[in-house]
């Protein structure tokens, strides 16, 4: 397992992290999967075997089952594991149940604590933009956090470009901690994060973590053109995440991906995640599994290794529209190009 440093953070993170939406089973997440706390501590030791360090959950999995069970199932394992945990969505019905008040970060963190049975949260995600809460809140609550101990590193998910870059600006005028983590969608399904949050997150110093790299499956090798799929999270009308704008495409991508996984003979999974951490900015993938198998399966990705070739055939096969200024750019600027510039146009 390779270990790459968290953004322009001290912290050093496996390339592979456990994701824990499968957890619990409750509500709409029964739809991807119901591990138990017995099923938790066998995925958890199988990653631990594999190298894996950091362990990621949100409190609004499974409205808060996923974290207890993650709590449970690290018991005397504590030393040996970061924890990731998110806030911003509801976790009841009154109105300050959600979004990134200062009322509801500190009841949540302090609830997040008491679920996953520990004194420290390693690294707290903001999961989602709240439009209607100042950023000095947010980011001042996020702060005392960071400063009592509680939390040891910031991060932030499903953010749009300005957003993020305005939330650091605002940090940084106030002296606040800033994010060091951008956890993003990102995949050989959709390459939208490289026109805008990539290239942000490069030129910013903020790690990526990369959450559902398999497309919520697509990328698994289980769905291909003409054949109905008999499992997974995508035979559920009520899960459209993510949203495919591309049928052709994802299909001609599937199979480049299964046509290369053949030549290794390994499993297209391993294909589309070794893809991921071969590009720019990219420091962990995180991946879970309602099987062992399937887990097992995605811990080996990285032992794959991708010819220039192999990848050059993945990068042109699933490239995204340039949209503008960037086709403007692509044209006019390629003289003058930043490394982060080049997340998008190589």
């Amino acid at each position: 397992m390779e270990y790459r440093q968290l953004g322009r953070s001290g912290l050093r993170i496996s390339t592979l992290t456990l994701g824990t939406m499968t957890f619990g089973g409750e509500g709409r997440f029964g739809d991807l999967g119901n591990t138990d706390v017995d099923g938790a501590k066998r995925q958890i030791d199988m990653c631990l075997d594999a190298g894996v360090n950091l362990i990621d959950t949100a409190n609004m999995y499974s409205t808060g089952l996923a974290e207890e069970i993650v709590g449970q199932a690290i018991a005397g394992k504590r030393d040996d594991v970061l924890l990731s945990t998110k806030v911003r969505f509801p976790m009841g019905d009154g109105p300050n149940d959600a979004g990134l008040s200062r009322h509801h970060i500190i009841n949540q963190a302090e609830a997040s604590l008491r679920r996953l049975d520990t004194d420290h949260i390693d690294l707290y995600h903001v999961h989602e933009w709240d439009g209607q809460t100042p950023l000095e809140e947010t980011l001042e609550a996020l702060d005392t956090l960071v400063r009592s101990g509680k939390v040891r590193y910031l991060g932030v998910s499903n953010y749009a470009g300005w957003q993020l870059v305005k939330a650091l600006g605002v940090a940084d005028r106030h002296g606040y901690q800033r994010f060091v983590a951008n956890q993003i969608y990102y995949s050989l399904e959709s390459r939208d994060a490289e026109y805008e949050l990539i290239p942000a997150s490069i030129d910013q110093g903020l790690g990526v973590l990369v959450w559902s790299p398999l497309a919520g499956g697509l990328l698994s090798g289980k769905y291909r053109r003409g054949q109905q799929a008999t499992e997974g999270r995508h035979t559920a009308e009520e899960w459209n995440e993510p949203p495919v704008r591309d049928v052709d495409k994802l299909y001609d991508t599937i199979e480049a991906v299964v046509d290369i996984a053949a030549s290794h003979g390994v499993s297209a999974a391993q294909i589309s995640l070794a893809y991921l951490l071969r590009k720019p900015g990219v420091t962990s993938l995180v991946v879970g599994a309602r099987k062992d198998e399937q887990l097992r399966d995605n811990l080996a990705a990285a032992e794959v290794q991708l010819s220039d070739e192999e990848f050059e055939q993945l990068e042109k096969i699933s490239a995204p529209w340039l949209i503008y200024p960037h086709w403007h750019q692509s044209a006019a600027a390629t003289d003058r190009l930043s490394q982060a510039d080049r997340a998008l146009h190589g």
